[in-house]
């Protein structure tokens, strides 16, 4: 809202994201347009993205926004990005909810576009057990979305409303709870970092188990270690990895199921696919956290590797 998306509007959207990235248009009546991964980043891909925009300023149908996402705490092409939304005078919304201390050639994930948001939910890198942020250089957008954040209150001496608002704030307290964790930050992310490099030493040798590539200049904060599974080099996919985890209960999830495939956004626009639907049959997000291990790498990685005929 604080960018100017209307109801009726269109907005592109990386299929490859968790749900709330394409709910968020719809609260305001607007339609997700979903865009396909790049295969090695499995960020938005730029290039059909570029290609999506073209074909619409000729038709006179560009949208009113473009959401790109930071998946699994990596850094999509933000200044890639920007420039080709600036091309085409659409503006840039950045959901770096999971991506909180990484950064992309210096600049912090969030810095990317007119508008980004992070996340503070209970399993995110920082947490206030919930909400997040919004965080912009535009003062314009900045007043706006506090505006409506507090419930559209107008300066008056008296509640005064002159449109449906939000309660949107977060508490004093959970905003001390978040600030004190930032504090422990970058020593979270090298924990991570080195959970990642673990499990890359384990699976990363054995034919068949990839990882999100980290482009270059990218510096993740790892909120997540995903790992894609061939299955005709492993000769297992990730419901029977999955199964064997839970049964030893170690907690692990299945990758992101792309919004394009999501059954409350049938019908909707997708440009590409085929690489969001092969991530999705293919990964597997690990255990992640920062006070893992080697041991406890070890032991989940004998679970995943006796998942081969």
């Amino acid at each position: 809202m604080a960018v100017g998306v209307q109801p009726g509007d269109d907005v592109l959207v990386s299929s490859l994201t968790f749900a709330a990235s394409a709910f968020t248009v719809t609260y305001v009546g607007a339609r997700p347009c979903f865009i396909d991964s790049e295969p090695g980043s499995w960020h938005i891909d730029p290039d059909l993205l570029e290609r999506e925009l073209d074909e619409r300023a000729r038709a006179g149908r560009l949208p009113a926004a473009v959401i790109s996402v930071d998946l699994y705490g990596s850094v999509a092409d933000g200044p890639r990005l920007m420039q080709i939304c600036a091309t085409y005078d659409v503006p840039l919304i950045e959901d770096a909810a999971e991506a909180i201390g990484a950064s992309r050639d210096g600049t912090p994930a969030g810095r990317f576009g007119r508008v980004a948001v992070l996340s503070f939910n209970g399993n995110k890198m920082v947490t206030t057990s919930g909400g997040g942020a919004l965080v912009s250089d535009d003062p314009t957008v900045v007043a706006r979305a506090r505006h409506l954040a507090t419930q559209a209150r107008n300066p008056a001496p008296w509640y005064e409303h002159d449109e449906v608002g939000y309660n949107y704030r977060l508490s004093n307290l959970s905003a001390a709870v978040g600030r004190g964790q930032l504090r422990t930050l970058a020593e979270r992310i090298e924990g991570r970092r080195r959970v990642r490099s673990a499990y890359e030493r384990r699976l990363g040798s054995v034919g068949g188990f990839t990882f999100q590539e980290i482009p270059d200049g990218v510096v993740p904060n790892h909120w997540l270690t995903t790992v894609r599974i061939d299955p005709d080099l492993t000769g297992t996919v990730p419901t029977e990895v999955l199964a064997a985890l839970h049964e030893r209960r170690i907690e692990a999830r299945h990758g992101f199921k792309p919004m394009h495939l999501q059954p409350v956004f049938a019908g909707a626009p997708m440009v590409g696919g085929d690489v969001a639907a092969d991530l999705f049959a293919t990964t597997v997000s690990l255990p992640s956290g920062s006070r893992l291990t080697d041991d406890d790498v070890g032991e989940i990685c004998d679970v995943i590797l006796a998942c081969r005929p």
